[in-house]
């Protein structure tokens, strides 16, 4: 039997409730979040989502769920070559 318990296919969904609670199923991985947003790794690419005052309120590795509050300005996905830029964006507000 296999020991890694990780589930390896996830299905993907975004749900979004008055604009301040969101759910989002399907996530690899949180690549890097701040109140203002947040670049995911999701099983469909990478999903960023922007807004104010944003929270990871849950993580569930297992499930691949996240739970966030907060007020959702936008979501977008972004292909590979365009994480690297965020990634960098990212890095280069730390250093300011």
């Amino acid at each position: 039997m296999d020991k890694d318990h990780t589930i390896t296919s996830y299905n993907h969904s975004i749900n979004i409730l008055e604009r301040k609670n969101i759910l989002v199923t399907g996530v690899k991985k949180i690549e890097s979040f701040d109140d203002e947003e947040f670049l995911m790794e999701t099983v469909m690419g990478f999903l960023v989502l922007k807004g104010e005052g944003l929270e990871l309120l849950k993580l569930d590795t297992m499930q691949g769920n996240v739970s966030i509050k907060g007020l959702l300005k936008s979501f977008s996905y972004v292909e590979d070559g365009l994480k690297k830029e965020k990634d960098a964006s990212f890095i280069s507000r730390l250093f300011k």
